[in-house]
């Protein structure tokens, strides 16, 4: 059995997944014993293969088809043999030794699934630990982004000392580590949501039988591109997303 596992669901972003995969190689001690696994969903081949051609713990796997985010990770469920699994987004840099803070955090605690300090390339610590979220934030969110600050705020969580550990409701998906067997016997990721919204559905579902915490002395630097601000098709699969998820967890408005 390995100590941890790392998953990358890779589509289109061979630069980013590769830079990934060094940075986790170059700042993860060899006393860690991992796996790496790339799943990629891009419809052509790419020369990712090489990287497990490069580092003997890393496996590439090519779906045929984008499974979304979700489907991708669950992809390799059944192939873990791990304490603990970590979900990585290509757009994550390593600087210092993030997974093992992590693993020795979440054996000091009862935590289910953890948290890293996420921040943007200058140093910015980046709004990704939210309350578990509502209509009326997801609405501000997605068509009133500048307005009712307090209420965005609160959201995120800007009330938080974030120089401690606490508890979060709900942590983006860029980067999070969980206990194999709790990940496992949760079933992975929920596949109705193709892409957005599973980060919240599977922290909400961690949250009921366990504890998401947030780690601050981990850190990891997140190159957080935003597609559903950028592009319309993204825009309507995030709004299809949320509409999944309050189907499922109930219309509460604020």
């Amino acid at each position: 059995m390995k100590d941890i596992s790392i998953a990358i669901v890779a589509y289109r972003d061979e630069l980013d997944v590769q830079r990934a995969v060094e940075s986790i190689e170059t700042y993860t001690p060899k006393t860690i014993a991992k796996h790496i696994y790339i799943i990629d969903n891009s419809p052509k081949s790419s020369h990712l293969e090489k990287l497990s051609e490069r580092y003997a713990d890393v496996s590439y796997l090519r779906t045929g088809k984008n499974l979304g985010f979700g489907g991708g990770h669950n992809y390799i469920l059944d192939q873990l043999d791990s304490r603990y699994h970590a979900i990585v987004n290509p757009d994550i840099i390593l600087e210092m030794d993030a997974l093992g803070v992590l693993m020795d955090f979440m054996q000091s605690s009862n935590a289910g699934m953890s948290v890293p300090r996420i921040l943007s390339r200058q140093g910015e610590l980046q709004k990704v630990y939210r309350r578990d979220p509502t209509v009326w934030d997801m609405f501000l969110r997605m068509f009133l982004k500048g307005c009712f600050p307090k209420r965005q705020a609160y959201h995120t969580m800007q009330d938080m000392d974030y120089s401690q550990t606490f508890s979060v409701p709900f942590a983006q998906g860029s980067f999070l580590l969980i206990r194999t067997d709790l990940y496992r016997r949760l079933g992975g990721f929920d596949e109705r949501y193709f892409l957005y919204m599973e980060d919240a559905d599977l922290c909400r579902r961690v949250n009921e039988v366990s504890k998401l915490c947030y780690c601050p002395e981990a850190e990891v630097i997140h190159l957080w591109k935003k597609g559903s601000h950028k592009s319309g098709r993204l825009f309507w699969q995030h709004v299809k997303s949320m509409m999944a998820y309050f189907r499922k967890w109930g219309w509460k408005f604020v």
